[in-house]
């Protein structure tokens, strides 16, 4: 099998996969999944589509990430992940859709409007 790659976007973040055959190791900029994201939850995040697949174990992932907080890194490689897998076995991909892992969270932050403190915020009115 030769490398597969694919993107995956949330936030402001930019997650490039790259899928091969392995052992289940994650290596993200260089540095090992437990040492980038050490909170066990976001570890969780990134590795659902593979737990659901029951592929955890049969390949090796290189990742670039790029942008944004810690939150939105791990979802846009979640996407990226499971776009990869589509990519591998086409008939995984009702599975992960059913799960959402193939959906892109469109949600960005809201810009800051003018003579106001925040998007939406309005400045305390005063009658007097």
């Amino acid at each position: 099998m030769e490398v597969v790659n694919a993107i995956g976007r949330r936030k402001s973040a930019v997650a490039r996969v790259y899928l091969s055959e392995g052992s289940g190791k994650i290596t993200i900029n260089k540095r090992d999944i437990n040492e980038y994201f050490p909170s066990g939850i976001l570890q969780y995040v990134v590795k659902q589509p593979l737990n659901l697949l029951e592929v955890a174990e049969k390949y090796d992932i290189k990742v670039n990430l790029d942008g944004g907080g810690f939150t939105g890194q791990s979802q846009a490689l979640r996407l990226a992940i499971a776009r990869a897998l589509v990519k591998v076995n086409a008939e995984d991909k009702k599975k992960l859709k059913d799960q959402g892992f193939l959906t892109r969270d469109s949600r960005k932050v809201e810009r800051k409007k003018p003579g106001q403190p925040k998007a939406r915020r309005r400045f305390q009115f005063s009658k007097r």
